[in-house]
C-alpha cells in the first residue's frame, strides 16, 4: 500500500487527515499522522483565558476524539524528515516512509529568541498568552491586577493569528473598565509595525478604535531586550517603554525538526508555492497552515480554506497528474473587540480588508471592518463550529476564494502606473 504521512495533528493536520480518509481509496492508501501531544487545543480560545470569558475546560479535548478511526496516530516527537529516502525519523529511532507527505507541524512562541525575556520576570509580570500554559498563568496575573501600566508587545512578524494582540488589547479595555480599573491603569500597545495591523484600510480604522479606547499605539518599535530590572522593554535604537506588567507575543517560529532537516528559513517555516502549497524543490512534501512560509496569516481559518486546495493536489499527486487547485491566501477572521462586539475581516494575498457585508451582498448579516454585536456572537459560535465540523474536514459553506461580493471594491487601492521615456 502507498502511505500518506502527515506531520503534526493540530488543526490543519486533522482536517487534511479527514479529508484524505475520505477520498483515497482505503485499499491503496494508509493514512497516518504523527503528533507529540495526546491533547488538541483550540488556540483561539486562549485569548479569552485571561478574562474569565473560557476556562480550561472549554479550550482543550483529546486528539483521538477529532480524528478518523482509519487514521493511524502514532505518538511521538519528529526528529528529521529524510527526503531523499522519503522517510521520517523520530525521536525515539522509529522509521516512517511515505509516497506522499504532508508537513503542518506549525509555530510556537519563542521567548528565548528575546535577551531577558524569560528574566527573572517571567511569569510574574511578564507573560504570554499564545500556550496554554501562559493563558493560564496570565490569567491568575490579571486576578491580582490593581492598576498600573499595561504593556502588549509584538516582538516580530509574522506571528500565529495576527490579530490577536489588537484583540487583547480590546479585551483588557473592556475587562477593566467592568472591574473598576480601567482609570487606573494605561494601556499602551507596542509594534513593530508601522501601524496597528499590515493593511492600510484596516489600519486606519483599528487606529481609530484604538484612539477612542485611549489605547497609546508605539509604532516601528523592533524589541531587542527585556530589562527585568528595570521594567522596561529596550528597542533595538534604543528606545525604552516602561512596563508595570507585560503582555508580549514572542517571537514565532517553525518546528525545529523542519531546521534539522534543512527544509527551512531563518525562523524554521517551509518555503512553500503559495498556490499549491507544494514545498519548494519536492515533488512529493505539502505544507499547510502556520507551516508555511506563504504570505497568508498563520490563523485557522487560512488553513481550512489551505485544506480545500490540498485536498485537490492530493489527489492529483497521488494520481500522477498535474496541480490545478491554486489558494488565493484568503483569511477570514472576528477581531474581538469587547463591550459584547467585535468586527469581522476578510481578505487574500492581493485584496485587502474592505468594509462592507458578509458573507452576502447587502443582506449580510456580518458587516465587515465595522464592530457589531452579529460579529461578536459569530466569533464565540465559532468555537462549535470548530469542534464539530471544522476538525472534520466538512464544508462550512464558504468557499476556498475569497469573493468580492458585498465589499467595498471602489476602496482597492491601485498600483501605481509609471511611465518611462
Amino acid at each position: 500500500m502507498k502511505k500518506l504521512l502527515i506531520l503534526g495533528a493540530g488543526t490543519a493536520g486533522t482536517i487534511v487527515a479527514n479529508k484524505m480518509i475520505r477520498k483515497l481509496p482505503a485499499r491503496d492508501w494508509c493514512i497516518q499522522i504523527v503528533d507529540q501531544d495526546p491533547l488538541h487545543y483550540y488556540q483561539p480560545g486562549f485569548l479569552f483565558m485571561p478574562f474569565g470569558v473560557y476556562g480550561e475546560k472549554d479550550v482543550v479535548k483529546p486528539k483521538s476524539r477529532f480524528l478518523s478511526k482509519r487514521v493511524d496516530l502514532v505518538m511521538g516527537a519528529i526528529d528529521r524528515i529524510e527526503p531523499d529516502s522519503k522517510r521520517v525519523l523520530l525521536e525515539d529511532g522509529t522509521k516512517l516512509d511515505y509516497d506522499l507527505l504532508v508537513v503542518a507541524t506549525g509555530t510556537t512562541p519563542r521567548p528565548e529568541e528575546t535577551e531577558g525575556m524569560e528574566g527573572d520576570d517571567w511569569g510574574r509580570n511578564v507573560h504570554e498568552f499564545y500556550t496554554f500554559e501562559g493563558a493560564g498563568k496570565l490569567a491568575r496575573r490579571l486576578k491580582d491586577w490593581q492598576g498600573g501600566r499595561l504593556v502588549i508587545n509584538v516582538a516580530e512578524m509574522p506571528i500565529k493569528c495576527p490579530v490577536a494582540p489588537l484583540e487583547f488589547a480590546f479585551l483588557a479595555d473592556w475587562w477593566l473598565t467592568k472591574n473598576g480599573l480601567r482609570d487606573k491603569t494605561e494601556i499602551q500597545y507596542v509594534t513593530p509595525l508601522s501601524g496597528a495591523f499590515t493593511k492600510p484600510v484596516a489600519t486606519e480604522r483599528l487606529q481609530h478604535m484604538l484612539s477612542d479606547r485611549r489605547i497609546h499605539v508605539e509604532t516601528d518599535f523592533a524589541i531587542g531586550s527585556v530589562d527585568n530590572s528595570k521594567k522596561q522593554i529596550v528597542s533595538w535604537d534604543e528606545r525604552t517603554v516602561d512596563y508595570d506588567l507585560l503582555v508580549t507575543v514572542p517571537t514565532n517560529m517553525g518546528s525545529d525538526a523542519i531546521e534539522r532537516s534543512g527544509l527551512g528559513d531563518e525562523l524554521n517555516f517551509v518555503p512553500t508555492n503559495k498556490e499549491t502549497l507544494q514545498a519548494d524543490g519536492y515533488e512529493n512534501i505539502f505544507v499547510i497552515g502556520d507551516a508555511t512560509d506563504v504570505p497568508a496569516s498563520k490563523a485557522g481559518s487560512v488553513a481550512h480554506f489551505e485544506a480545500e486546495i490540498l485536498e485537490e493536489n492530493l489527489l492529483s499527486a497521488a494520481a500522477g497528474k498535474e496541480l490545478e487547485a491554486k489558494f488565493d491566501g484568503h483569511s477570514n477572521c472576528f477581531v474581538e473587540t469587547g463591550y459584547g462586539k467585535g468586527m469581522l475581516i476578510d481578505f487574500n494575498y492581493e485584496t485587502e480588508p474592505l468594509p462592507g457585508t458578509f458573507p452576502f451582498a447587502k443582506l449580510g448579516p456580518m458587516p465587515l471592518l465595522e464592530e457589531s454585536r452579529v460579529n461578536h456572537w459569530g466569533k464565540l459560535m465559532f468555537r462549535h463550529v470548530y469542534w464539530n465540523a471544522l476538525l472534520k474536514g466538512w464544508p462550512l459553506g464558504i468557499g476556498p476564494a475569497m469573493s468580492l461580493k458585498g465589499k467595498r471594491t471602489d476602496l482597492i487601492r491601485q498600483p501605481a502606473v509609471v511611465q518611462v521615456g
